[in-house]
C-alpha cells in the first residue's frame, strides 16, 4: 500500500498525539493535590498481579503434559524464576535466568 506524503504526515502526528494523551491523561485526570478515587487505587494495586497471571497462564496454554517431556521444562523454568526472584529480588536477572535455563532444557536436555 502506497502512502502519500499527506498521509503519512497525517498517521504520524496522529500516532504522535495518540501517544501523548496516553501519557498525559492520568495527571491531568488526577493532579498531585487531589486524591484518585478508591477504585483507581484498588486497580492500581490489582492489575499488576493480575496481569502478570494471565502471562503465566498464556505462555503455558500450549504445554502437553501428556508429551515427552511432560511438562518438566517449563516447570523447572517457573521454578528457577521463582526461587531467583525470592533470592535476589531483581526481575531482569529472575527472567533472564528462568528463559536461559528453559532454553538450555528445551535445546539440550529435552
Amino acid at each position: 500500500m502506497y502512502l502519500t506524503p499527506f498521509q503519512t504526515i497525517g498517521m504520524i502526528l496522529a500516532v504522535a498525539a495518540g501517544t501523548q494523551l496516553t501519557r498525559w491523561l492520568p495527571f491531568w485526570l488526577f493532579p498531585e493535590k487531589r486524591r484518585p478515587p478508591a477504585v483507581v487505587t484498588y486497580l492500581g494495586r490489582v492489575l499488576p498481579a493480575a496481569a502478570m497471571g494471565l502471562l503465566v497462564v498464556y505462555c503455558l496454554r500450549g504445554v502437553d503434559l501428556r508429551g515427552t517431556s511432560h511438562g518438566a521444562p517449563e516447570l523447572l523454568a517457573i521454578l528457577a524464576v521463582a526461587l531467583l526472584h525470592r533470592w535476589k529480588g531483581n526481575t531482569l536477572l529472575s527472567i533472564a535466568g528462568g528463559t536461559a535455563l528453559y532454553m538450555l532444557l528445551v535445546q539440550a536436555v529435552f
